[in-house]
């Protein structure tokens, strides 16, 4: 009687076998461990001197390209004169689609939160095709589209 021996065989098997699943196991928690991440990044958010805040709309049905950035600056040297189309408050909210303009909104509410995360000086946000860099000169926004806006005590620009 021949006797077959395939201990070694079975034994690398088995090595590749748990070496499979480690991996697999090592992978799985990186991917989990990088969508949390991505997940605590802060969708709002205020600049240092809390002057300036934005928080970022979309619904989770829709595309980015339906997508909003709304900022809202406190306090401005100069308030633009309101349209005769606002019965709102004017001036102080700027908003933009993520494929569209941006520019001044009509609005009689704010986005203000005191309790919202700071992006520090000289940090960037970026989400869903907008970014916004923080500097003590001020807020810069804008979109895949290039399209955005400056805001700054002194003054507001969209471009």
């Amino acid at each position: 009687m021949r006797r077959q021996h395939h201990g070694g065989q079975v034994r690398q098997l088995v090595s590749r076998g748990i070496g499979a699943v480690i991996l697999a196991s090592t992978l799985f928690a990186l991917i989990r461990a990088a969508a949390a991440h991505a997940q605590d990044r802060p969708i709002d958010f205020l600049t240092p001197s809390k002057n300036i805040v934005c928080q970022f709309f979309a619904d989770s049905s829709q595309t980015n390209d339906k997508a909003v950035l709304r900022c809202d600056i406190m306090n401005m040297e100069a308030r633009p004169r309101r349209p005769a189309d606002c019965e709102l408050d004017y001036g102080h909210a700027f908003e933009m689609s993520a494929k569209g303009g941006a520019g001044r909104i009509c609005a009689g509410d704010t986005v203000m939160d005191p309790s919202l995360p700071v992006l520090a000086y000289g940090e960037v946000w970026q989400r869903a095709g907008f970014t916004c860099r923080s500097e003590q000169t001020g807020l810069t926004c804008f979109n895949a589209m290039q399209r955005g806006f400056s805001l700054a005590r002194a003054e507001q620009k969209v471009f």
